[in-house]
């Protein structure tokens, strides 16, 4: 299993991010991708901090559209220069909000066409956040080219018809633990619908923990209780949803995601301060 969204930069998680990742490890988890994207570079710093001194962990950068109105030309500099590294697997995220509108709309999709720029010139994947913006990150794709780069659709929850849409541009829909609770939306048709083979598996950590550990705070280790709803949404076994989310997620953001976080789970220990 990857974990291809977690936040485990920030504070508050039992043992820090070492305590993290050991816990993921002895739960079977292969690989997490650390997402920073907060108002400042403090995050994404995090997240590439993370990526550097633990194995079996990457990381995905960039300025979450609730922050896009603090994107001056000084910090969307220094957030290229840390895309650039090669911890980094993926921009973003990135995308429009218009649910919060915590940023003005102007100022999200200015930063959301910089970060596809920025996806192109790199190489790399992106990592997505749209919400109660489906056409709108639809025609952004189109006129920025993103197919070009392609990426994740992170935390799914919009509708069937805008997945389907994403993935004909070349885009994987990431299935988080929303699946699992009673009321999931469109999530369970969405499943059975997208391909096998442009499916992934998150935890958002530390949000959305799934059922039965709703109300905790969330972390990597907890991605199985999604893995195994997706199995039964599909109809397919639980080595068989596993091994293709893995491939899947290897397959997008690259071989880095071959490295296996027991090695990390091996030199951690609770003396290991928190990042």
């Amino acid at each position: 299993m990857i974990d291809t969204h977690a936040h485990i930069a920030m504070d508050g998680f039992e043992g820090g991010t070492a305590g993290v990742l050991v816990r993921a490890a002895a739960a079977g988890i292969h690989h997490v991708i650390c997402v920073g994207a907060g108002a400042d570079l403090a995050e994404a710093e995090g997240a590439v901090a993370v990526a550097q001194r633990f194995s079996g962990t990457s990381a995905i950068c960039g300025i979450h559209p609730h922050e896009a109105q603090h994107v001056d030309a000084a910090l969307w500099a220094a957030i290229e220069q840390l895309c650039a590294a090669p911890e980094v697997v993926a921009v973003g995220e990135t995308g429009l909000d218009f649910h919060y509108n915590s940023s003005p709309p102007a100022d999200q999709e200015r930063v959301f066409r910089e970060h596809i720029r920025l996806a192109r010139r790199l190489g790399k994947p992106l990592c997505i956040h749209t919400r109660n913006a489906e056409q709108d990150t639809l025609r952004i794709f189109h006129e920025e080219n993103a197919r070009e780069v392609g990426g994740v659709i992170h935390c799914f929850s919009g509708t069937r018809d805008f997945a389907l849409q994403a993935v004909g541009l070349g885009f994987y829909v990431s299935i988080p633990g929303i699946v699992t609770f009673k009321k999931p939306g469109e999530l369970i048709e969405t499943v059975q619908a997208v391909p096998l083979d442009r499916l992934l598996i998150e935890t958002d950590s530390p949000f959305l923990a799934p059922m039965p550990h709703r109300g905790k705070r969330n972390e990597p280790m907890f991605v199985a209780e999604t893995l195994k709803k997706v199995a039964e949404i599909r109809g397919i076994s639980l080595e068989d949803a596993s091994a293709a989310t893995t491939a899947n997620a290897q397959r997008l953001f690259g071989a880095r995601l071959l490295v296996r976080l027991g090695e990390t789970a091996a030199r951690a220990t609770s003396a290991l301060p928190a990042l």
